[in-house]
């Protein structure tokens, strides 16, 4: 059976797949389209095995708030361009709505979920993805607040994703002190959200730190050590405030001079309520991941042999 040019570029709107790769399908199923995109997805699900091995550190982290619940989720592909396309940023928004409709309790529940609107899974989803897209794409790591009230903040178009859990009282809307607040997670990335979690042994290291650097220090060695410690607990103070949420000092200087904490005492106050941060979860785009780094001169010089 013949096909034409037009049946080349239905097949390439069917399934988002290069041109050259349509015109092949339709060539070996002799122009049946059923069989063309049979054809092209045996070959794209036979070659999303060979991507699956490589890096895919760029991609997307994401937040939303779907029917009440809040939902932060990560999906990694090969190349930033590819983190922009519209078809991935859709599978991306389309992942979060799974796991807001679903609730999974771990990475591998979610990926046996029915991907949102569809009878595949989202494994096969993802499979789906890497045949129209041509690049390695994974489902990383997501994470859900089903309680309070959360506010989602994507940062850079999707560089970071935060998730702020808030407990609010009153009848009043805390859209906007939760976006200040999570727009200071996604630039600051504080180790720890309150003094209080900070641990004993975080402590003891920080103030054996500050010890030696007083001994190594000829202005400071020989002050009496009473001294010493009553100015490293003075420094504490900083260590707090560099290092925890709601003790840092407030970002957005124009908003509000002091720390996170007063900012949202301050800001509940005025719409006649009350706010407390409870919990955030902070998602960058493929931290932790090791990228691979391209030789760009020895790829040349293998060319060159070759």
């Amino acid at each position: 059976m013949a096909f034409t040019a037009a049946d080349v570029k239905n097949l390439r709107e069917m399934t988002g797949v290069g041109m050259m790769d349509c015109k092949k399908a339709l060539t070996a199923s002799d122009g049946d389209m059923d069989k063309a995109v049979e054809f092209l997805r045996e070959k794209g699900l036979a070659a999303s095995a060979k991507k699956a091995g490589r890096v895919a550190a760029e991609g997307m982290a994401y937040a939303a708030v779907i029917d009440g619940v809040g939902v932060v989720v990560e999906v990694n592909a090969e190349t930033d361009f590819v983190g922009k396309n519209e078809k991935f940023v859709d599978f991306v928004k389309g992942v979060a709505a799974t796991v807001a409709a679903n609730k999974p309790a771990d990475l591998e529940a979610l990926m046996a979920c029915k991907y949102n609107g569809t009878d595949l899974t989202v494994e096969q989803q993802q499979q789906e993805m890497v045949l129209v897209i041509g690049e390695n794409i994974k489902v990383r790591r997501f994470a859900i607040f089903t309680e309070g009230v959360s506010v989602p903040y994507i940062h850079a178009g999707g560089k970071i994703g935060v998730l702020v859990n808030l407990k609010v009282e009153g009848d009043i809307d805390a859209t906007a002190v939760g976006k200040d607040v999570a727009m200071q997670i996604a630039a600051l990335n504080p180790r720890f959200w309150d003094k209080s979690q900070v641990s004993q042994d975080v402590l003891d290291e920080e103030k054996k730190i500050m010890m030696v650097q007083m001994e190594n220090d000829p202005k400071m060695a020989n002050k009496p050590e009473q001294v010493r410690e009553k100015i490293v607990m003075g420094k504490m103070n900083k260590f707090y405030s560099e290092n925890c949420l709601l003790q840092q000092e407030f970002v957005r200087g124009d908003v509000f001079t002091g720390s996170v904490e007063q900012y949202i005492a301050d800001a509940a106050k005025k719409l006649g309520g009350k706010i407390t941060f409870v919990d955030a979860i902070r998602f960058e785009k493929g931290e932790g991941i090791e990228k691979k780094q391209e030789n760009f001169a020895e790829e040349i010089a293998k060319m060159v042999k070759g």
